[in-house]
Order: C-alpha cells, then sequence, then structure tokens
C-alpha cells in the first residue's frame, strides 16, 4: 500500500505532481532537455482543522489547486515560449485562467438556466424545469470536452494527461518507475479531475432539482452561491469512489467518468512518460527529504 496519494495534472509539455506537502513540475522543451520546479505547499486543510472537515475541505482544495495550475501553467509555457525570446507573467496567466472560469460558469451554468426558463410553459413543474435544466448543462459539457479533444494542441496535453495517469497506476501497483513498466497501465484513473467533473454536474441536478420554483433571477444567483455546496460534495464522492475501487458496486459508479476521459486523455509516447516519471521522481524524493 502506498503511503501517499500522488495525484497531479498535465502542464504545456509537461506534468505536475503533488503529493504530501510538496509539488513538483517537469516540462519538456523544445530542445529536448526536461527542466523541473520542486516546492513545498501547506494546504489551508491542515493548518486549521475547521477547513479540512468532510463537505468543506472540498472546496478549499478545488480553490488551492486553481491556484496551483494556474502557476504551473505559467511556469510551463514560459519554458516553452522563452527559447524563442517570449514570457508570460504570472499574471497574464492568472487572467487567462478566470476568464476561462468565469466564461466556464457562465457556459455550464447560467446558460442552461437561461434556456430551460424559456421552457417553462411546456414543463408541468418546476421539478421538470430544473431536471431539464441540468440535462441541457451535461449536454453542454459533453459536447464542449468532445470539442476541445479534436484540437491538436489539446490532444497533445491530453497524453500528457494519459503519461500522468499512467505512472500514478505504476507507483500505486509498487512498480520500479521505468518507462517499460509504466507503458502497460491504463490512461484512465478513478481519480481524476475529469471523474470530478462530471460527479460537479451530476451532482448538481439532484441539488438544484431541489430548489423548487424560483424566478429568473434567483435561479441564476442560487446556481453561482451553490458551487461550493456542489465542490464539496463532489470531491467527497470522488475521494470515496477512489478508496473503495476493490468493492465492485463502488467501483461502478467510477464507470462514467472513466468513460469520459477516454476523450480527456490520449496514450502518451514514452518522451512524455519520461517527463511524468521525472516529476514524479522529483516529489517523491522532496518528501522523503521532509520525513
Amino acid at each position: 500500500m502506498s503511503q501517499y496519494a500522488y495525484g497531479g495534472q498535465a502542464v504545456i509539455e509537461g506534468v505536475m505532481m503533488r503529493g504530501g506537502q510538496n509539488m513538483a513540475v517537469a516540462v519538456r522543451r523544445a530542445s529536448g532537455e526536461i527542466v523541473e520546479h520542486c516546492e513545498k505547499v501547506v494546504s489551508l486543510t491542515e493548518r486549521w482543522r475547521i477547513l479540512n472537515l468532510p463537505f468543506i475541505r472540498g472546496f478549499i482544495l478545488l480553490v488551492e489547486s486553481l491556484i496551483m495550475g494556474v502557476q504551473t501553467l505559467a511556469y510551463s509555457a514560459n519554458q516553452v515560449v522563452e527559447e524563442v525570446g517570449e514570457t508570460i507573467s504570472p499574471w497574464e496567466m492568472a487572467l487567462s485562467v478566470m476568464f476561462a472560469l468565469g466564461a466556464g460558469i457562465i457556459l455550464f451554468f447560467l446558460i442552461p438556466v437561461w434556456l430551460a426558463h424559456f421552457l417553462t410553459p411546456y414543463l408541468p413543474s418546476p421539478l421538470y424545469q430544473n431536471l431539464g435544466e441540468g440535462f441541457l448543462r451535461m449536454l453542454i459539457f459533453l459536447l464542449y470536452v468532445l470539442i476541445i479533444s479534436l484540437l491538436p494542441d489539446i490532444q497533445r496535453v491530453f497524453a500528457y494527461h494519459g503519461a500522468e495517469h499512467k505512472v500514478i497506476h505504476a507507483y500505486e501497483a509498487g512498480e520500479v518507475l521505468v518507462v517499460e513498466n509504466v507503458r502497460k497501465y491504463s490512461t484512465l484513473h478513478p481519480r481524476c479531475g475529469t471523474s470530478f467533473l462530471l460527479f460537479v454536474m451530476l451532482i448538481s441536478i439532484v441539488v438544484f432539482s431541489l430548489c423548487g420554483d424560483l424566478s429568473l433571477a434567483m435561479r441564476l444567483l442560487s446556481r453561482v452561491l451553490l458551487l461550493p455546496v456542489i465542490a464539496g460534495i463532489s470531491y467527497e464522492f470522488l475521494k470515496f469512489t477512489g478508496k473503495y475501487q476493490k468493492v465492485w458496486l463502488i467501483s461502478w459508479l467510477s464507470i462514467p467518468g472513466l468513460w469520459l476521459q477516454k476523450l480527456t486523455t490520449r496514450q502518451p509516447d514514452d518522451q512524455q512518460l519520461e517527463v511524468a516519471l521525472y516529476a514524479l521522481k522529483k516529489v517523491m524524493a522532496s518528501q522523503a527529504g521532509d520525513q
């Protein structure tokens, strides 16, 4: 049994890995050189016990992941572009991510509310309106993932996403961490952020269906205000299903998320696996140095 549940994310031409109280990101430059950055990270959930309570910690960890995502994306982007004499500031990357986050809230939460509002005369009750809104939200989300998965640049990021999963699988299986041992593992993993997003979509249907009959303005406001609640529930659900994957009934709950990962991951090549291994080994070495 592995001592730490390492995880991470794909970045531009690289992978970030996090475990315990450390983070490492590895990026391959155009020259073929792998560069890395390590730093110590301590979650607010470890500093204040109240923030580590179930259903609270999920939202805190989500915000921290977004902040770390901005930092690692800025680092990876700069490693790729600085060879041509350009740099991207953390503020530029932060603004880009904030814009993307705002656009995501509008696209996946507010637009479905607006569309469902026009279906009100054709639906027998507010419950059906809320369920219709959830169906529209899921449809928009799936179409969005499908469309971006066709973009060549995104496909490279998705290949690094697959490399991250393969390396984590190999680590959790107790393998010697070399490319030859990692190749055979799946690009799908039950603790993936893609599965988390799917849980958010599904759980939002349940939560919003309980809101009853609201005006359009109140419906829009409630969708934004309830996002932390949905994120907290989704995190606990992901954590629960990831922990008990050997229980067949619970493992079935992970299947929709694994199916969706077929769109958000690609089979990596050996060079991408090498980068993911580099990142994991760096964060493991940092973790061991803190013990």
